[in-house]
C-alpha cells in the first residue's frame, strides 16, 4: 500500500514538474548569450528542474547518476563556450529557494508535518549541492584538459620543424627548453624526420637564451636519436656566452657539426651538394 507520505512527494514532484517552463523562464537570459546558446540553457535549465523535482520522490543513486551526466554535459560545453563556472552555479542555485517555496506550499496543503518538511527540505538541498559539486569537478575537469591540450599545441608550434629542400628541414628554437618542451623538440624532429624522409635536419639555436647541462643533455639525445634513424643532425646559432657555458661544463662538441649561423650552414649543405651534382 502506498503511504500518505508517498503519495505526498509524489504530488510536489508533480507540482514542479509542471511548472518547470515557466522556472526556467523565469530568469532573463544574459544579454550577451547568442540565441543558439540561448536554447541550449534553457534545455539545461529543463534537465536541471526535472532532477531537483524527481529528487523529492525518487532513489537518490539514481538522481546523481542522472546529475553526473546533465553536469558533465553542461560542463564541457560551459568550457566549449568560454563561460565561467560560477555562470552554472548561479544557474543551479537559483531554484534552491523558489522550489523551496514551492516545497513548504505542498507540505501545508497535503497536511504533513514540521519534521516531514523538514526531511523533503534537507533531501532536496543535498540534491542542490550535489549538482554544484559535481558541476565544478567537471568543469574543472574539462577546462584541465582543455588547458593541457592548448598547453601540447602551443609547445608544439614552438618546435616546428620548417623543410627547406626535399632532404633538408629546420628547427629554429625559440626561448627557453624545459623538460616538456624538450620531449616535444624530440617527438617532432623523429616523426617528422621520419615522414618527410629527410637527410639533414638543422637545429637553429639563435633564439636560444640559457644552455645548462639540462639542455645539453636534452639536445644530444635529439641528435643521437636522429642519426639512429639515419638523419644527420646539425646545430647552428650557438652564441660564443653559450659556447662558453658549454665547455664549462665539460660538453664534448667534437662529434657534432656545428656553425655559428643558420646561413652559413646552408651555405654549406649547398655547395657540398653542388660537388656532389659534379
Amino acid at each position: 500500500m502506498i503511504s500518505t507520505n508517498q503519495v505526498a512527494l509524489g504530488r510536489i514532484t508533480t507540482t514542479i514538474l509542471n511548472q518547470r517552463e515557466e522556472l526556467t523562464e523565469s530568469v532573463p537570459l544574459p544579454d550577451s548569450i547568442h540565441k543558439s546558446h540561448a536554447e541550449q540553457l534553457l534545455t539545461w535549465r529543463i534537465q536541471l528542474v526535472k532532477a531537483y523535482a524527481e529528487s523529492i520522490s525518487q532513489d537518490r543513486d539514481g538522481i546523481i547518476q542522472d546529475l553526473k551526466e546533465w553536469s558533465h554535459n553542461v560542463s564541457s560545453q560551459l568550457v566549449e563556450l568560454r563561460l565561467p563556472l560560477d555562470f552554472a552555479l548561479g544557474e543551479i542555485s537559483h531554484y534552491r529557494e523558489i522550489i523551496g517555496e514551492i516545497i513548504k506550499n505542498e507540505v501545508k496543503a497535503s497536511g504533513l508535518s514540521i519534521d516531514d518538511f523538514y526531511r523533503i527540505l534537507i533531501r532536496f538541498n543535498d540534491t542542490v549541492d550535489q549538482a554544484i559539486q559535481l558541476v565544478s569537478q567537471s568543469y574543472m575537469n574539462d577546462f584541465k584538459d582543455t588547458m593541457q591540450n592548448a598547453y601540447y599545441a602551443v609547445n608544439e608550434l614552438s618546435v616546428p620543424l620548417v623543410r627547406i629542400t626535399e632532404t633538408v628541414g629546420i628547427i629554429p628554437i625559440v626561448g627557453e627548453i624545459d623538460t616538456n618542451r624538450a620531449q616535444m623538440l624530440m617527438d617532432n624532429a623523429l616523426k617528422q624526420g621520419n615522414d618527410y624522409e629527410l637527410e639533414t635536419i638543422i637545429l637553429d639555436l639563435s633564439g636560444v637564451s640559457i644552455i645548462d647541462t639540462m639542455v645539453a643533455d636534452q639536445l644530444f639525445k635529439v641528435i643521437y636519436s636522429l642519426e639512429l634513424i639515419g638523419i644527420h643532425a646539425i646545430l647552428t646559432g650557438i652564441r660564443p656566452d653559450i659556447v662558453l657555458t658549454m665547455v664549462g661544463l665539460g660538453i664534448d662538441m667534437q662529434n657534432v657539426e656545428t656553425y655559428n649561423s643558420l646561413y652559413r650552414a646552408i651555405e654549406s649543405l649547398n655547395t657540398m651538394s653542388e660537388k656532389a651534382s659534379i
